[in-house]
């Protein structure tokens, strides 16, 4: 098997593997992400050198085995790993299934990225949850996400109770969406909880989550770039660029991008675990 590593951005968790032979199964990425039973993680990706070694191929696998067209920081965490394989000095293009992004080692532990903004502006929802009105923004940043003003303070917002319904309400698509739970604390400042889809919990960070609570932010006047938005693992993302007209032109996100460890697994990383029966 390919070298496996483990990698953090921002509390989002990774498992990645270098140029392996073929990609892993759907089973042994559920397997592999399983905590406490296994290695644990948000999810998987690989990654595969292209054009010399300035261009870097990522697929990127939710913790249910789906693939995915973008991870923000598992795109950040993908190119701080090609760096210390020594493919590029401190800049590359990483190519995901949302397209390219430009990549900048800020040092061993901070990446920033450049990239495209949305194609279309953050739509007003209001979603029926168990009898409840959540009025809210749906977008698309790579995937899609809700994101839900929560002014209260989100100390207190439920969002392992609104979560789950917000995630799979069938006005954000089939496929459903991320829910976000966003109080913008200043006009340069969010903080941000999540409930993901293909790891169906609260993770510590959402990278693409913070780019579309900075679009809605911005669209509707709370916000103004740059944006420092602390995420539930306490670490702070710095969204930058150029906005006009109500909408984002161009941005960049900088933070946390750190390379843990590399692990060498054992069969029983990979076996069939048990399902909890309630």
């Amino acid at each position: 098997m390919s070298e496996l590593f483990r990698l953090s951005g921002a509390g989002n968790d990774f498992l990645a593997l270098v140029e392996p032979a073929t990609a892993p199964s759907p089973e042994t990425i559920r397997d592999w992400c399983r905590r406490g039973v296994s290695l644990g993680a948000d999810g998987v990706f690989v990654i595969r050198r292209e054009g010399g070694g300035d261009l870097v191929a990522m697929d990127y696998f939710n913790a249910d085995g789906g693939w995915a067209a973008l991870c923000v920081n598992g795109t950040r965490c993908a190119a701080q790993l090609a760096f210390h394989l020594g493919w590029p000095e401190d800049a590359l293009t990483v190519r995901t299934g949302a397209g390219p992004f430009v990549a900048r080692r800020l040092s061993n532990e901070e990446v920033e990225l450049e990239m495209a903004p949305p194609e279309t502006a953050p739509r007003a929802v209001t979603l029926d949850v168990d009898g409840t009105e959540v009025r809210g923004w749906a977008l698309v940043v790579g995937v899609p996400h809700a994101v839900i003003p929560w002014p209260e303070g989100l100390g207190t917002c439920p969002v392992g109770v609104l979560g789950p319904p917000i995630r799979r309400h069938p006005q954000l698509g089939t496929d459903g969406a991320n829910a976000n739970f966003v109080r913008f604390a200043g006009p340069h400042e969010l903080e941000i909880r999540t409930w993901e889809r293909g790891v169906e919990g609260e993770t510590l960070a959402c990278g693409s989550g913070v780019l579309a609570a900075v679009a809605v932010g911005i669209s509707t006047g709370a916000l103004e770039l740059p944006v420092r938005a602390r995420t539930q693992g306490g670490f702070v993302l710095t969204v930058d660029g150029e906005a006009a007209g109500g909408g984002v032109t161009r941005w960049t996100m900088a933070g946390d991008a750190r390379l843990l460890a590399r692990l060498e697994t054992y069969p029983a990383a990979e076996r069939a675990f048990p399902e909890t029966v309630w």
